[in-house]
């Protein structure tokens, strides 16, 4: 009888509310309500009804497809104004003369003082520092990497350049950690400097380099300030995310323990906060030295001295061996570097310190600098401050005399698949184009329906509202034709990097041995700086958008296939047993376990595609990929700031709609979304 009874209550139950989509008199389902329920239905139909009354009323006003000429605003005469007004007064306004004079000679001083250091050590006593100095933090293992890494570098007859390169480097990490650490305690210590801050270093690590290189330029000139100051806003960014990300992520527990023992805020943060972020702030550091080192090379446009410069020089000539014998220090010292801090970080973690028991105490830094100044010594009285001439190795010939051969085989030369020629064209005929057309001929308020439609369907109308505004800048800008065009090559080298990225990625995430074959690889192709990659890529592929895009992918696979590999191996392993213990396949548990798992690092992965595909249109527009990256390279070498900074804004723009499209937004529970 208990059965009976209970058993029609729990049926009837739902059927009685009717806001759950049930007629409240029958108990059937009403369809239309049901469909509303559904969130994504229910966005579309809104979405369709939205159209159905906006698309008619905006046809009738404007019914051309490109983007009203009425809806644009001309920035061209104000920021000529700013430009000239700059340039005017940059000698006798004390904005120049008490603020940022003192900058520049504060740089200045900085930068001579480290290089002069360095040579004072000579290549003797550089080297000894920097072995001892890995192996005092990393091990022997990273010590070894770091002594042949600079043998090399003076084999290859860049030890001046890369003592040049290091000096700037050293000062502009300082620079670039203190402002990101301050930064990035800001915004991990107050919410709403946190979301204040999150567009402004959104826009710092978007924002095309070239873009404010020329305003840079302007206000400090060409020399070391500016390409300090340039690299300072590219390599900041990542120190500051990470820094509120370990200061926002810290144990609540453990936070309140310290709060419980009477703890004021300054001791909160000294003893807990921090000690807790150690981790990232070391990863912190670790990119912002990559981000540092990969502007090596535009820096020496505005210059720079150092390896960058050798690299741009030699690829102004198309001497692809020299380019290389630059570009081979670069790779060096940022592989050392990074290996570095991430065993710094790793050893940091487990509480260990590397090498014998005297090597780890307190008196360990002060013999690692007795050392250095001994072999100092020693190296000043053979009289070779610095690295001999007779011990270095020319590279140049043997690679143009490679590089020749390929272009010679590979561009028409393989038969049946066809050769790079083909391949750039068909990509181009198939790909590039109809994707350029389609998006240029797309009404510009159906592009901002289906912006909408797509941010929205993934996160809150937030999200969408932000990606229509950042379209319909582009248009207010007076650039949609332009940005049509290099959005078609973004999405297709984003498609492609992707697409080889997931592959490759899971192939590493399966086998161990794939991966550590890979690492190297991986090292070089992003670490190597994106100039070095032109003269090859037009070799193979001539001139134009298929270029550009391949440089695109090369220089952004990298990081897609590090983080894709990252976050399937970081899979809960008992999720992976239970899988196992079922039955399931390996492609199985791909699908169904690993993929949906580490779905947070596949869509940081889509995000960092983006960002560093949008980095190398800039690139690509020196090798015919045309559009809004000729337009900021045309501005930083005409003069011309609003032609640069309009087109720089407008990649921001294209970055920022692309970011809310394909980053899933999530709801706040305490308003029921």
């Amino acid at each position: 009888m208990s059965t009976a009874t209970t058993a029609p209550a729990s049926d009837t139950e739902p059927k009685t509310a009717a806001p759950g989509g049930s007629d409240a008199t029958t108990g059937k389902t009403n369809p239309l309500q049901a469909l509303l329920r559904h969130r994504g239905l229910g966005k579309i139909l809104l979405l369709a009804l939205a159209a159905a009354v906006l698309v008619p009323i905006v046809h009738a006003q404007w019914a051309g497809g490109m983007w009203p000429q009425a809806l644009s605003v001309d920035l061209s005469e104000p920021l000529g104004k700013t430009s000239d007004w700059i340039i005017d007064n940059r000698d006798s306004h004390p904005l120049f003369l008490y603020f940022f004079g003192h900058i520049s000679n504060a740089v200045v001083l900085s930068v001579r003082a480290v290089y002069m250091l360095l040579l004072a050590l000579g290549w003797t006593g550089v080297t000894a520092l920097v072995t001892l100095v890995a192996w005092r933090v990393a091990g022997w293992r990273i010590a070894a990497t770091a002594l042949l890494s600079l043998l090399v570098s003076g084999l290859l007859g860049m030890w001046v350049p890369t003592m040049q390169t290091l000096a700037l480097m050293i000062v502009t990490v300082l620079a670039s950690v203190a402002v990101g650490a301050l930064l990035g305690l800001a915004a991990g210590l107050s919410d709403r400097t946190f979301r204040m801050l999150r567009p402004v270093l959104d826009t710092m690590q978007v924002l095309p380099a070239f873009a404010y290189l020329l305003p840079v330029v302007l206000v400090f000139g060409i020399g070391v300030p500016a390409a300090l100051l340039a690299t300072v806003i590219y390599a900041a960014p990542p120190m500051a995310r990470l820094t509120a990300l370990g200061l926002r992520s810290a144990d609540t527990g453990v936070l309140e323990a310290v709060t419980s023992l009477g703890a004021t805020g300054r001791q909160r943060l000294l003893t807990a906060r921090l000690p807790l972020a150690r981790k990232e702030l070391l990863l912190g550091l670790n990119q912002t030295i990559m981000m540092a080192l990969s502007m090596v090379v535009i820096a020496s446009m505005i210059g720079a001295a150092g390896l960058g410069d050798r690299v741009y020089q030699a690829l102004a000539s198309v001497d692809v061996g020299a380019a290389l014998a630059a570009a081979v220090p670069i790779v060096l010292l940022a592989i050392v570097m990074d290996r570095t801090t991430a065993a710094a970080g790793e050893r940091l973690g487990a509480g260990s310190a590397p090498g014998p028991k005297w090597l780890r105490g307190p008196l360990a830094w002060a013999g690692v600098a007795v050392v250095t100044a001994a072999v100092a010594v020693v190296g000043r009285l053979s009289g070779s401050m610095v690295w001999p001439t007779d011990w270095v190795v020319a590279i140049a010939d043997p690679v143009n005399d490679f590089k020749d051969w390929m272009v010679g085989h590979l561009y028409s030369g393989v038969p049946v698949i066809g050769g790079t020629a083909d391949w750039a064209a068909a990509f181009t005929t198939w790909v590039l184009d109809p994707l350029r057309d389609g998006l240029t001929a797309l009404p510009w308020w159906g592009a901002l329906l289906i912006v909408a439609a797509l941010a929205w369907l993934i996160g809150t109308w937030r999200t969408a509202l932000t990606a229509v505004l950042a379209l319909a800048a582009i248009g207010v800008l007076g650039v949609w034709k332009p940005s049509m065009n290099t959005l078609s090559q973004v999405l297709a080298a984003l498609v492609v990097t992707l697409a080889l990225g997931f592959a490759i990625g899971i192939l590493a995430a399966g086998s161990k041995r794939f991966e550590v074959i890979l690492r190297p690889v991986l090292d070089v192709m992003q670490t190597m700086p994106q100039f070095v990659y032109l003269i090859p890529v037009v070799a193979l592929f001539a001139v134009g958008r298929a270029p550009a895009a391949a440089a695109a992918i090369i220089y952004a696979l990298p990081a897609v296939i590090r983080i894709i590999t990252q976050g399937l191996r970081q899979v809960d392993p008992a999720a992976m047993e239970a899988a196992h213990s079922l039955g399931a396949t390996r492609w199985q548990t791909l699908r169904q376990v690993q993929l949906p798992l580490a779905r947070p690092a596949l869509l940081l992965a889509v995000n960092q595609g983006v960002v560093l595909v949008l980095a190398v249109v800039i690139i690509g527009g020196l090798v015919g990929g045309g559009a809004l990256g000729y337009d900021v390279v045309t501005g930083l070498a005409t003069g011309d700031l609003a032609l640069g900074l309009v087109a720089g804004v407008a990649i921001v723009c294209l970055g920022l709609m692309l970011d809310r499209v394909t980053q899933p937004t999530e709801r706040r529970a305490a308003k029921g979304a």
